[in-house]
């Protein structure tokens, strides 16, 4: 598969020493460091390596990833890591989709306490899933949640909303057998929406009580007690968006859609179509139109595009993929071990095949085949042609006609 024609990387090295001077002291030293990664990846910058193809001996030099979570071209090994670990923990059972979508208001004060908020919407939307399954009047069951977090909306706006995928059942308290819920059903939307309502409400109040929420600009005033009470007195009467949608096809299904979502951040350079005088074209999804309405063509202002994809820069350090109730790390397999033998289903092997499978005296394979045979290309580290560091340049003369690609290294 050819790489895109145009990157957000491409948009960052033309105008975005333009857009931080327009914007100087009004940009986050958080964003700063994920522009400087995504401008620097697989670029001469970051150093790189010379590979060769085992079978027909052509060369090319690789230039390192910046493996920033919010580069578009990296994350990859990390995804497929990720990934083939969560293989080994599906269960035999229908998966059912949760989606827990904060509010208008809430949003615009999300993004100036971040980390806060977004821990908020974790807990609250984990927490309404673990009582309402816990309640024998629903499922009365301990559930697993695998939950990722998204701030966006295709169009780049600031939308945060937590992806949940949770197993069609749980382990009954008493942990003599699998409960399963009703075909088709998981949990009633209704009772979700209000519990997870007045859940996160709490749990933000107490957090503007304990002096950890801070505004600015149009928010200063919410600062004080009575005034943030008054902001949010309108939500608690307001029907809050909680979507549950069709339990997955199966497993496989359960994969597919976690490898579109654990690892992305904003957008992928695929929606991107051109960048010119005009701004920042790229393709965005309308879910309010249906069929092939839904597929339209959106441009912004380049500086434009540039602040909306740096409004989801997560603050360091935070987990935008968690889990909770039997996924929860501290007894994880513990309780998948437990699922399994109350499903009555073997110990799955692929850890073994893996192992069995390795052999310590071929060299290394890179993640990308020949461009000329399509043979297995070998690193410089397997067999020593040159690497070479940070901002300096490759001595060898690598035979792709170009000099050089942009490969993922992650």
């Amino acid at each position: 598969m050819s790489p895109p024609s145009l990157e957000v990387a491409d948009i960052f090295r033309e105008h975005g020493a333009a857009w931080r001077r327009a914007n100087a002291g009004h940009v986050s030293l958080g964003q700063l460091k994920v522009m400087s990664a995504i401008e620097s990846c697989r670029t001469a910058v970051l150093g790189g390596h010379v590979a060769r193809c085992q079978n027909c001996a052509h060369t090319l030099i690789a230039y390192n990833s910046c493996r920033n979570r919010h580069c578009p071209k990296c994350q990859g090994a990390v995804a497929k890591e990720w990934l083939a670990e969560r293989a080994a923990e599906l269960l035999p059972v229908p998966y059912y989709h949760v989606v827990f979508t904060l509010p208008a208001p809430i949003s615009d004060i999300a993004y100036q306490n971040k980390a806060v908020i977004y821990g908020i919407l974790f807990k609250a939307a984990a927490e309404t899933l673990i009582t309402i399954a816990a309640d024998p009047k629903h499922l009365g069951a301990r559930i697993a949640i695998t939950a990722v977090l998204h701030t966006w909306g295709s169009a780049l706006t600031h939308h945060p909303h937590v992806h949940i995928i949770v197993p069609g059942g749980g382990i009954a308290p008493d942990g003599s057998r699998w409960v399963s819920c009703r075909p088709g059903f998981f949990l009633p939307v209704r009772v979700l929406s209000r519990l997870f309502r007045r859940l996160f409400l709490e749990k933000l109040m107490a957090a503007h009580e304990a002096g950890r929420l801070r505004f600015f600009g149009d928010h200063i005033h919410l600062a004080e007690r009575d005034a943030f009470a008054t902001y949010l007195s309108p939500l608690r009467k307001t029907e809050w968006v909680v979507y549950a949608k069709r339990p997955f096809g199966g497993p496989e299904a359960v994969l597919a859609y976690l490898s579109r979502y654990t690892h992305r951040v904003a957008i992928s350079n695929n929606r991107l179509i051109a960048s010119d005088n005009n701004g920042v074209t790229f393709k965005w999804k309308d879910y309010r139109a249906n069929g092939r309405e839904r597929q339209k063509i959106m441009t912004l202002g380049t500086f434009e595009f540039i602040r909306r994809f740096l409004i989801h820069v997560l603050p360091s350090g935070f987990h935008r993929i968690r889990h909770y109730g039997l996924f929860a790390n501290t007894t994880r397999i513990k309780n998948i071990a437990r699922a399994r033998e109350l499903l009555a289903v073997p110990k799955p092997i692929g850890d073994t095949i893996k192992a069995d499978g390795a052999n310590p005296d071929e060299p290394p394979t890179l993640n990308y085949p020949c461009p000329c045979c399509g043979g297995p290309m070998i690193p410089a580290f397997a067999r020593t042609i040159e690497t070479f560091e940070r901002g300096a340049t490759a001595r060898y003369k690598p035979s792709a006609p170009a000099g050089a690609i942009r490969i993922d290294t992650s």
